[in-house]
């Protein structure tokens, strides 16, 4: 959840990766401020190389400026120990093969699932179920939220990866995290938007099974 006692900075930081590209307008209008004083906010944001602008015609005139996170601006949101993480499966394939990491993301999802599912105990409304996964996937540093679709599909939605080096590293966790959702929200779940492919974010379509 934004934190409204942020800096005004931050918060538009938490704006965009939580929410895309935005306009400067828009973005005032989230920070409780005017659409100037966000551009300015945008623009030192811009100067110290977290933030970019690029430019847009939508409809009739001139272009309009679209601000986003540069790579260095998606860095503020941390990937948990990437470099150790990184080191650690490293040491592991070349010492014990490709086979123990198999067995490492095995008995990760398995822990996973069962604290997963003790926290589930007692929801057995769909609804309820993927509003509490959202709630542990952002303590874990995901920064999840959920909504409701017109044709009754829940989209979970994850805008940060916290063990994004790890996952690039190893495909395995990403196939072993649709699994543990598809398990603990007892439902289909497919993934429809992927970091791992150069998304923005991850999100997930989830449909009773």
């Amino acid at each position: 959840m934004e934190n409204s006692s942020a800096s005004p900075a931050d918060r538009i930081l938490h704006l965009l990766k939580t929410r895309g590209p935005q306009l400067a307008a828009d973005a005032g209008v989230f920070l409780g401020t005017s659409g100037e004083a966000a551009r300015q906010q945008l623009v030192k944001l811009a100067a110290s190389g977290l933030v970019q602008a690029t430019s847009e015609v939508r409809g009739v005139g001139r272009p309009t400026q679209v601000w986003q996170l540069t790579a260095q601006g998606h860095a503020r949101f941390p990937d948990t120990h990437s470099d150790l993480t990184l080191q650690l499966l490293q040491t592991v394939r070349e010492t014990f093969g490709e086979a123990a990491i198999d067995r490492l993301i095995d008995v990760r999802e398995r822990q996973t699932q069962a604290l997963y599912e003790q926290e589930m105990e007692g929801l057995a409304d769909l609804k309820a179920r993927v509003e509490r996964l959202a709630t542990l996937r952002t303590r874990e540093g995901y920064m999840a939220e959920w909504s409701e679709q017109p044709d009754g599909a829940l989209i979970l939605v994850e805008n940060h990866c916290p063990i994004c080096a790890a996952a690039t590293a190893c495909q395995g966790f990403c196939r072993a995290e649709l699994q543990v959702f598809e398990q603990v929200l007892q439902a289909k779940v497919e993934r429809v938007e992927h970091i791992q492919l150069g998304a923005r974010r991850c999100a997930y379509r989830v449909m009773p099974a």
